[in-house]
C-alpha cells in the first residue's frame, strides 16, 4: 500500500521531476507534487511525494530529513490525512 510524505523547504527552483528523480533513490516513486499559488504558479515551498509502500517511505524520511536539496534544508515526515474542513465563505 503507497505511502505519502510531506515535504516541506523545497526551493522555488525544484520543479515536481527533480523532487521525484530524488526520492527515487529511496524506491519507487508513484507521484510528487508540488504545491502552487493559485494566482501566481509559483510554489509555495512544500509539496507530497507518494512512494510505494512504508518501508520505502520510511527509509525516504530517514534519508532526506534535514538534508539539502536545491539549496534547501527539506523537512520529510509522514503526510497526516486531509481533514474536512468547513468551507469558507467568500468575503465579496
Amino acid at each position: 500500500m503507497s505511502q505519502t510524505l510531506f515535504v516541506g523547504g523545497i526551493a522555488y527552483g525544484t520543479t515536481q521531476k527533480s523532487l521525484s528523480d530524488h526520492f527515487s533513490t529511496a524506491g519507487n516513486v508513484v507521484s510528487a507534487n508540488i504545491i502552487t499559488d493559485r494566482q501566481t504558479g509559483r510554489s509555495k515551498g512544500f509539496g507530497f511525494v507518494e512512494m510505494s509502500n512504508t518501508d520505502e517511505a520510511q527509509k525516504a524520511v530517514e534519508m532526506f530529513n534535514g538534508q539539502e536539496l536545491d539549496g534547501r534544508k527539506l523537512a520529510v515526515n509522514f503526510a497526516r490525512p486531509k481533514e474536512d474542513r468547513p468551507r469558507r465563505e467568500s468575503r465579496y
